[in-house]
């Protein structure tokens, strides 16, 4: 099983997890965080980083975030990996409220 980062972390990008991940398995584009599904080892470091709680067990991914599963892996390929703890997107709080921002995701 892999952990996946669903749709609360669009706009935020806080890498909290990154900082913790022992096989530096995030990928990191412009608006959002993914997984390398290829180099996750299934730690459970990232969950409890994670300040907007976007990170889940495949296995528990909430039905309506199910894309993000193969979004992941999809990003993982395209995305550059990102190893160290960089600042939140500057409006990161504001964006941490909002649900639903699927249709914000910059791929």
């Amino acid at each position: 099983m892999t952990y996946v980062v669903t749709e609360a972390c669009i706009r935020c990008k806080y890498t909290d997890c990154v900082d913790v991940c022992p096989v530096d398995c995030f990928v990191e584009g412009p608006d959002f965080l993914a997984i390398d599904p290829d180099g996750c080892i299934d730690c459970t470091l990232c969950v409890a980083e994670c300040p907007v709680e976007a990170i889940f067990a495949a296995s528990d991914v909430p039905d309506e975030q199910q894309a993000f599963i193969a979004l992941n892996a999809e990003l993982a390929r395209k995305w550059q990996q990102i190893t160290e703890k960089i600042p939140a997107l500057p409006d990161a709080d504001d964006w941490a409220k909002i649900k639903n921002k699927r249709q914000f995701l910059n791929v």
